[in-house]
């Protein structure tokens, strides 16, 4: 029987404008990994140049260093107005929006400099808008409703991600809109817009906030007091509550999860060009059976972990997308089969959408109210490391071992993760029935 309830919980107010400021979440950071990626094959860059290029993204690794400051330093006038978290989505939203349209114009070939500027200003300020959102969601979030949030919120993601990649290489290409690169950058740009509406209808958060020591009257002491509250208290608070050990055990988890699939997808592009597919059949299985993969998989993720549990979900959700890499090596070993290579990435996707979407949701629970966004950007700036410093070597693994080898490889990654997936269910650091009431 249908659960109507369920269903209509993802369309209350809250887990509404969740939706809404993924889509502005979501494509930042696809503009700089796939649609890059696709962008420096068809300019005639090598393989190992796109794979150092994803270094560009470093930011969304660092970005616990200064999520602190957006936790506790009000921006003037703004944040009286706004309330702290919109007040930093704004002024970082209009830059974001500079700094893409000014990448898009840079020039990959002729201007290297100016090309890795603009790239690591936009990784920069959208690592630093995915700050802001997520502590935003969360916070704005009642516990009830965190995973429906967390889902809608994954599925705005997508849909950024989809402008993001298809639409901007439709808009770029011959066989859309023929812009260039350069306009079709500017335009995605706008896709700001959707986050910044949602925050101005729900409104500011009430936030938690440290309740420190009475502070001393010296200048020292009282610089001393907020940089250790500030920036130090968010990971003595996150160890301490969880304990060391399992503070270790979770942070390598969230590290290593999807280091395999991330090597993957980055390479999807060059992948595309050397098995000959052209832009249309590249925007069609990539970009829309992908996102309609990942729609169905972000769908039933709620469903999935109230019937089985963060453990057994995690676990299937990684099973798929090993299966998904070992079908990508099919096609990387000569069989140029379109079917075959949807149903790889429908695989992917779809597994993809529903492991996101439970480890996204795991993660937010683990974040202390206090320190939203410190805590959640320290977990996500960890997960980022493997689509970055760890992907970063894959156009030169591509050439050593070929296609075929690669995508064995990015499959067999996983193994380690899992392996540390099972003694945190040991340790019950990851509930076998789910917490939803």
């Amino acid at each position: 029987m249908i659960n109507f309830k369920a269903i209509t919980a993802y369309f209350r107010p809250r887990p509404l404008a969740a939706f809404f400021l993924g889509i502005s979440s979501g494509f930042p950071l696809t503009l700089l990994l796939s649609t890059m990626s696709y962008w420096l094959a068809s300019v005639g860059l090598d393989k190992k140049t796109i794979g150092f290029a994803f270094a560009l993204g470093t930011p969304y690794t660092l970005k616990f260093l200064w999520s602190p400051f957006i936790d506790k330093l009000p921006i003037p006038v703004l944040s009286k107005l706004f309330g702290q978290r919109r007040a930093w989505l704004y002024v970082t939203q209009v830059f974001l929006v500079i700094a893409i349209i000014k990448f898009g114009f840079s020039n990959p070939l002729d201007h290297k400099e100016s090309f890795v500027l603009w790239g690591v200003i936009v990784a920069f300020l959208g690592a630093t808008q995915d700050i802001i959102i997520d502590a935003y969601r969360i916070e704005i979030l009642p516990q009830e409703e965190l995973v429906y949030g967390t889902a809608m919120n994954q599925f705005g993601y997508r849909i950024g991600f989809l402008a993001a990649g298809a639409g901007t290489v439709w808009l770029q290409s011959k066989q859309g809109a023929a812009l260039g690169w350069p306009l079709a950058y500017s335009f995605t740009s706008g896709l700001v817009i959707f986050g910044a509406v949602a925050a101005a209808l729900t409104g500011d958060t009430a936030r938690a906030s440290v309740q420190g020591a009475q502070l001393k009257t010296s200048v020292f002491a009282r610089l001393s007091h907020w940089s250790v509250a500030t920036i130090a208290g968010p990971i003595i608070e996150f160890f301490r509550r969880i304990g060391t050990l399992n503070a270790v055990l979770i942070l390598a988890f969230v590290v290593l999860y999807k280091v395999g699939d991330a090597m993957g997808q980055n390479m999807i592009g060059p992948f595309f060009k050397d098995m000959k597919f052209t832009d249309t059949e590249y925007i069609t299985l990539n970009k829309l059976i992908g996102f309609w993969a990942l729609i169905a998989g972000t769908a039933v993720a709620a469903p999935t972990l109230v019937a089985f549990g963060k453990m057994r979900s995690l676990l299937i959700a990684a099973l798929f997308m090993i299966l998904a890499n070992f079908g990508f090596a099919l096609v990387g070993s000569g069989v140029k089969n379109i079917y075959l290579m949807g149903g790889a990435i429908g695989m992917d996707s779809f597994a993809t959408g529903v492991g996101l979407t439970i480890f996204t949701t795991y993660l937010s629970e683990l974040t202390s109210r206090t320190y939203t966004a410190s805590q959640f950007a320290l977990l996500s700036s960890l997960a980022a490391v493997a689509r970055t410093f760890l992907t970063t070597q894959s156009g030169r693994l591509v050439e050593g071992l070929g296609w075929f080898n690669f995508y064995i490889f990015c499959g067999l990654a996983f193994i380690p993760s899992l392996i540390i997936l099972f003694f945190m269910n040991k340790r019950d650091l990851v509930a076998n029935k789910s917490q939803l009431t």
